[in-house]
């Protein structure tokens, strides 16, 4: 078990900028930490989630800090036990603290999205839940990781960013859990949303937003995962020219609770791949077909009756989707729903 470290961090500095209104700087913000990047040093350990904090002490002009450090990796080492328990966390943390604005959570850029589309989906409360991490380390020259700790606070501290579900904030830019990929290995741009566009800007005189996620998130989820212990395994197996479809096979004889598969360009497969979806669907494992194509929905109807699509979630996303409905006892009659609710 990873060791928390609780800071409280008093309001030591009146308002200093521009139009942030002052109902921001009275907000409380709690941050959850959990190493990545942001918190990297060249030859040096990771920081601990206190002196990550304490490095920007521009938080303290815009809300009243709480962190605590939930744990210190990689987020290549992100694991769905570490997702249960930031969840869990969370979800206490507003069901106890009606007073709290909302809550940062420092992250890697690797696995952030998955992430943050777990939480997406089962974190029960409006507040804003707002994922921040870097590009480049903190001991790099023009280290990104400061202002975008600083842009995340701003964001959960803002009264605009309530029930807009999950957000990514990187780059000045602030982009839903659901819509966000990352597209980059280096720039510090990475994250993009080209189908749905961004939510909004942290500027830096205001928090702006320009829209809304379309689909069901956060308060408006069905997914309580509260009394859960462990989450189902979900594998991944990519279709390609020439498969098989031996892993898909292996997979089930492993007795995966659902197999997310994929494809070529709108749901189709190859030969090898036909063949196992449809021997899955066959046994009753879930199968849910995706695109390795970044942009556009599946349209239609999937080529093996009884699979489901994933429309326009990745691959990634539509494990974390699979393995939360299953978690929470959707049967396999309503996850065709639930693939076009979130």
């Amino acid at each position: 078990m990873t060791a928390r470290v609780l800071l409280c961090l008093t309001v030591l500095s009146s308002f200093a900028s521009g139009v942030q209104a002052l109902q921001d700087l009275e907000s409380r913000v709690v941050i959850l930490t959990t190493g990545g990047t942001i918190a990297s040093r060249s030859g040096a350990p990771t920081l601990a989630g206190s002196d990550l904090v304490q490095a920007v002490p521009q938080l303290m002009d815009h809300a009243s800090i709480t962190v605590e450090e939930v744990a210190r990796t990689g987020s290549s080492r992100m694991t769905p036990e570490l997702w249960l328990r930031i969840s869990k966390r969370i979800n206490e943390l507003f069901r106890t603290e009606p007073d709290l604005a909302g809550v940062v959570v420092t992250h890697g850029t690797d696995t952030m999205e998955e992430t943050a589309y777990y939480l997406n989906l089962t974190v029960q409360d409006e507040r804003p839940v707002v994922l921040v991490g870097s590009m480049r380390s903190a001991t790099t020259i023009s280290a990104d990781g400061p202002s975008n700790l600083l842009d995340g606070v701003r964001v959960a501290a803002s009264a605009a960013a309530r029930n807009r579900g999950v957000m990514i904030v990187l780059n000045d830019e602030i982009n839903s859990a659901r819509a966000a990929r990352k597209t980059d290995n280096q720039r510090v741009q990475t994250f993009r949303a080209p189908e749905f566009g961004l939510l909004g800007y942290a500027d830096p005189d205001t928090v702006l937003f320009y829209r809304s996620p379309p689909h069901r998130h956060t308060a408006g989820s069905e997914f309580d995962l509260s009394r859960v212990e462990s989450l189902p395994e979900v594998a991944i197996v990519i279709d390609y020219a020439g498969f098989d479809g031996s892993t898909i096979t292996e997979w089930i004889d492993k007795g995966a609770a659902g197999i997310i598969v994929q494809t070529f360009a709108g749901g189709r497969m190859s030969a090898g791949g036909l063949r196992a979806v449809r021997e899955a669907t066959d046994r009753r494992i879930p199968i849910v077909i995706s695109s390795r194509v970044p942009g556009g929905r599946i349209p239609g109807n999937p080529l093996v009756k009884g699979s489901i699509l994933a429309r326009d979630l990745s691959a990634h996303k539509a494990r974390v989707l699979l393995l939360v409905a299953l978690a929470a006892g959707v049967g396999p009659e309503e996850l065709e729903r639930v693939f076009k609710q979130y």
